[in-house]
């Protein structure tokens, strides 16, 4: 395309392509104003075929990438490109910020309020997502870009440097900047009117402050600005968007009056957890998602939850994908909860005058961030290192810690000074030990010697600074030097945005109640890039249980968001479904939105914990499911198949009996007996009734043969995983995706070959079992060895025989129906006991009129 082209689409991203055809098909050749048309709407395509997914249904088209004639965004490329970036990293920036434009409203519109989400990962390219976007967002004519950077100076700092490094500095006269690294907003002498008049985008960063936004309100609000704000498009960026934007006494109407103040306004928040923003009141006038809601892609080197602590298998994949690759790089240890009180005071106890322990697990954690350090700086890596030590919000606390910090460091400088090789081999069986749980190999890395890294152990030692980080201190963490290690040992101001350079380990004991408290608080995710298998986390079982819960909870969240754009759905449509926990809220903030109501259609569910050790509730269940079986074949008709018993038309009656007695482990939420009974209740009501008739089959597996309520079966064998959690037996997996097709006539290869929608499809077309479920039972042996199994570095959880002391029944259950029906049923909900955790709700301070809330 010749140079003309640019400004044909520059015109059609402004006004529409119909528009640039007519504004140009006079001055230019018919031939040639239908071949812009053709390469602006294939650039269109391109922008959104290659994007993120998306759940935004019926938005109009008009965005067709960057032309020529852009400013911001071929200068921000161009910057990547000099920082070494390669070409597939600069194109995913330019698709996924390519498809947050394609997304907002067309600019030549009179006036629009949109509202979307960016989902993107803890510590992951989210702030480099936003400034192209806002890049691009300047290209095509927008006028004011106001950037909500957290609620702490050094987070609205750091992001005020990376715009300043990647917008201003890159086009010096081309941005009319309102805020300092220094300085946060305060009124001009100049009004809003003469600065929004100008031809250039105005870019305001500040933290979410009540003084602060009151000023900028002030300052747009005053009545000569309402003129310029009329006709200068907005775009309103919302950095850690669940973090004091929802359901907070002041910010959140502060933040809803500045959006009130500019009638072309487009909101975008950004965020890795957005529980509380998504159960925000879609019906009322606030800062619900309503236009779109899009996942960042994740980058291939990220380590984020899933790497590192493997997830659950969810109720839609299949075989492969549900067993033991799900489970994450051997990088977590343990510390015993009994350990806690010995490192951080009880909730509601005094913080002065603790001093901790230095238990082993912690001497052992630091010695490792020095170990590990020093083989970076053997790998010629002289980047910045941090350990982070993360036990209480209490400063008092954090303070306690710096001298028996500093008396290690002592120590340890003491001990390599001497060479005493008996005082160093402690150190050689640290490294060794630690360094053979995590393969160098598997990086593409040859592992370092010993010796090698003990060339470099003192001076790393020697260079560690102890720094404690909390609103209060002046001692903060500081990158502005090269090669910084530091030990930061901190609370929320290390919990939340603030990148943690170089994060190696982590000792994290810190108590939490709620999915997105404990997200963001994760600091070990983001990029490793050369020392991918250096990194460590010390936690407790429970802590790690619940973040290895977490890992799947997003794993389902994002495809709940795929989902829908598939359906094409629409976040005012559909709201994106949370899986709930035993002992964990979602968030502090449920909104009006609750997760009130469920529906079991289409959802295939499996027991997974089991009692092994507590005979008399292994009996009952026993029982329960003999009982089941004995009387499903009295009613029913007994069918054999070479997998299972299977027994059809089984009266509804007999499974509400059996899943009244039924016993489940109560870390299975979703398995909630009453609440399937109350579904099965509320389908039989329906005006055209179903579940009326199920099927059960009992699964013939690979033991020995018993008998099992009358009929010939062999024991299915389940191991555990050996997760430090004596109270109960965690088998992972236990129905496979072909058994919820036991009834529906297929052999298991055909089944095996179908995807997990497919056979709920199958079941839903099929004229007999449309309205039936399926119950399936699984006879384990008590004993249940695992196979054998190569030993990797993702087999953190290992397994064990189950051992259990009298043979274990567990359950699938299959319902029919389409998982979107909005046949649904008020659903229980789950407390949480808040008796030993320190409080988390920094919202609260905002409500306080403070210039630097820190």
């Amino acid at each position: 395309m010749d140079a003309f082209y640019t400004v044909f689409a520059d015109w059609a991203r402004r006004f529409g392509v119909d528009a640039a055809v007519s504004r140009f098909g006079d001055a230019l050749a018919a031939g040639t104003v239908s071949s812009y048309r053709q390469q602006f709407l294939a650039d269109k395509a391109k922008v959104q075929a290659g994007g993120p997914p998306i759940i935004t249904a019926g938005a109009e088209d008009w965005y067709s990438g960057s032309v020529e004639t852009d400013r911001f965004w071929p200068a921000l490329a161009e910057q990547f490109e000099n920082e070494g970036w390669d070409e597939d990293r600069i194109d995913s920036v330019n698709r996924s910020s390519g498809t947050v434009v394609a997304h907002t409203p067309r600019p030549d519109k009179a006036s629009w309020n949109a509202k979307g989400l960016v989902v993107g990962y803890v510590q992951s390219g989210k702030t480099t997502n936003f400034t192209a976007v806002i890049a691009k967002a300047a290209d095509v004519q927008y006028r004011l870009v106001i950037v909500l950077s957290g609620i702490h100076n050094g987070l609205r700092r750091q992001t005020q440097v990376r715009l300043d490094e990647y917008l201003k500095d890159l086009n010096p006269d081309d941005w009319i900047p309102m805020t300092s690294v220094e300085r946060d907003f305060v009124s001009p002498t100049h009004g809003a009117a003469s600065i929004l008049n100008l031809d250039k985008p105005v870019l305001v960063v500040v933290k979410k402050n009540a003084a602060v936004l009151t000023k900028l309100i002030k300052w747009l609000g005053a009545p000569n600005a309402r003129k310029a704000l009329e006709s200068a498009p907005a775009l309103v960026i919302d950095d850690e968007a669940d973090q004091a934007s929802v359901a907070t006494g002041r910010i959140n109407p502060l933040l809803l009056k500045l959006l009130g103040l500019m009638p072309r306004c487009t909101y975008v928040g950004y965020t890795a957890t957005p529980f509380a923003n998504v159960f925000v009141d879609p019906a009322q006038d606030d800062l619900y998602p309503k236009s779109f809601i899009l996942n960042l892609p994740r980058p291939d080197s990220y380590f984020g939850p899933e790497k590192i602590f493997g997830r659950y298998a969810v109720e839609w994949e299949d075989d492969a994908a549900a067993n033991e690759p799900l489970d994450g790089y051997d990088m977590v240890r343990t510390v015993q909860e009994e350990d806690v009180p010995l490192l951080r005071p009880g909730g509601k106890e005094s913080a002065e005058g603790f001093t901790p322990t230095m238990i082993d697990e912690l001497i052992d954690a630091v010695r490792w961030f020095w170990l590990a350090t020093a083989a970076r700086r053997a790998r010629h890596d002289t980047g910045h290192s941090t350990m982070l030590i993360h036990t209480s919000v209490k400063i008092a606390v954090h303070e306690s810690y710096r001298a028996p910090l500093e008396h290690l460091r002592t120590t340890a400088l003491k001990e390599i000074a001497t060479g005493d090789e008996a005082v160093l081999d402690k150190w050689r069986a640290l490294w060794e030990a630690e360094s053979a749980r995590v393969s160098a190999e598997d990086f593409g890395r040859a592992q370092n010697s010993f010796t090698e890294v003990l060339e470099h152990l003192a001076g790393v030692v020697e260079d560690t600074r102890v720094v404690l980080d909390n609103y209060r201190s002046q001692d903060r963490l500081d990158y502005s030097e090269p090669s910084v290690v530091a030990i930061a040992v901190g609370g929320n101001t290390l919990s939340r945005g603030l990148t943690l350079e170089g994060l190696v380990v982590s000792f994290f004991v810190r108590g939490a109640t709620a999915y997105d408290t404990l997200l963001q608080m994760g600091r070990w995710f983001g990029y490793r890039g050369g020392y991918e298998d250096l990194p460590r986390i010390w936690m407790t079982p429970s802590l790690e249980d619940a973040f290895r819960h977490l890992a799947t909870v997003e794993h389902e969240m994002r495809d709940d968001i795929d989902r829908y754009q598939r359906e094409n759905l629409t976040p005012t449509q559909v709201a994106v479904r949370i899986r709930t926990h035993p002992s964990l809220r979602i968030t502090a903030k449920m909104g009006a939105a609750q997760p009130a109501y469920i529906s079991y259609a289409g959802r295939r569910l499996q027991t997974r914990y089991f009692l092994h050790r507590d005979k008399e509730w292994l009996d009952a269940n026993l029982e329960a499911a003999q009982s089941l079986v004995q009387e499903a074949v009295l009613h029913g008709d007994e069918e054999p198949l070479s997998t299972a018993r299977l027994i059809r038309n089984v009266p509804v009656s007999l499974i509400k009996t059996f899943l009244g007695r039924y016993e489940v482990h109560e870390d299975s939420p979703d398995l909630d007996r009453a609440m399937m009974i109350k579904y099965i209740d509320s389908r039989l009501a329906d005006e055209r009734p179903s579940l009326a008739t199920w099927s059960v089959a009992v699964v013939i597996g690979e033991g020995a043969e018993t008998r099992f309520g009358g009929l010939d079966v062999q024991y299915a064998v389940r191991s555990r995983l050996d997760d430090a959690r004596a109270d109960r037996a965690d088998i992972k997996t236990l129905m496979s995706k072909q058994d919820r097709a036991l009834d529906l006539g297929l052999t298991v290869a055909e089944a095996r070959q179908k995807s997990e929608d497919d056979l709920v499809k199958l079941r839903n077309a099929d004229k007999v079992h449309h309205n039936r479920g399926l119950l399936v039972l699984y006879l384990i042996d008590p004993l249940s060895t695992p196979a054998e199994r190569k030993p990797d570095s993702r087999s953190a959880t290992r397994r064990v025989p189950l051992a259990a002391v009298t043979p274990v029944v567990g359950m699938g259950i299959t319902f029919p129906g389409d998982p979107s029906s909005q046949r649904r049923i008020q659903a229980s909900h789950v407390a949480v006991d808040l008796s030993d955790v320190e409080s988390e709700n920094l919202d609260e301070a905002l409500d306080v009129d403070t210039e630097e809330l820190a």
